[in-house]
């Protein structure tokens, strides 16, 4: 997997201060996407260890509320498979910090099993996160006065209330 940036001391990406990584690859290509760059799968440089131990360091001060996974797109399936050591190693070494994901594609159609993203990471990774992003941008339901989304259409997941039955949306 290649990473398109990191940004530290994010505030725009979820609750709090968060570390944010930007996945490459994304096939959703939305229009008006804000970054576009990272629809390439190869765009940016190869995420290694020496990446994943820097961004575990980013999270260790007590005022990063924690993670947030961003793209490009998390949930491409060859990322997931990528990002699911390094979301149990974040989850193991800071188990008190959340961790956001953002994804175009939508999570009780296209991530349940039999869903066109489903693959053998999927139903970990999605246990792993606290809260989810989903759906794809649409450039017409574009609302810069939403919280954490740039569309309507697109819902903030509470994922423990999920797992339990539940789909609510936090903002």
């Amino acid at each position: 997997m290649y990473y398109s940036a990191i940004k530290y001391n994010d505030i725009a990406n979820g609750t709090g201060v968060r570390t944010t990584l930007f996945v490459s690859g994304c096939r959703n290509c939305c229009k008006g996407c804000f970054q576009p760059e990272t629809w390439d799968f190869y765009n940016g440089e190869p995420f290694d260890t020496r990446i994943e131990d820097e961004i575990i360091e980013s999270l260790k001060p007590d005022y990063i509320s924690g993670l947030t996974l961003l793209g490009g797109d998390p949930f491409e399936p060859e990322n997931q498979q990528a990002l699911l050591s390094f979301v149990r190693r974040v989850r193991q070494v800071y188990p008190e910090k959340s961790i956001w994901a953002y994804t175009g594609y939508i999570l009780d159609k296209d991530l349940v099993e039999g869903g066109k993203k489903h693959c053998g990471a999927t139903d970990e990774l999605l246990k792993l996160i606290d809260v989810l992003v989903d759906g794809p941008f649409i450039a017409e339901q574009k609302d810069i006065t939403l919280k954490f989304k740039g569309s309507k259409n697109q819902r903030v997941i509470d994922m423990k209330a999920y797992r339990n039955g539940e789909m609510r949306q936090l903002f």
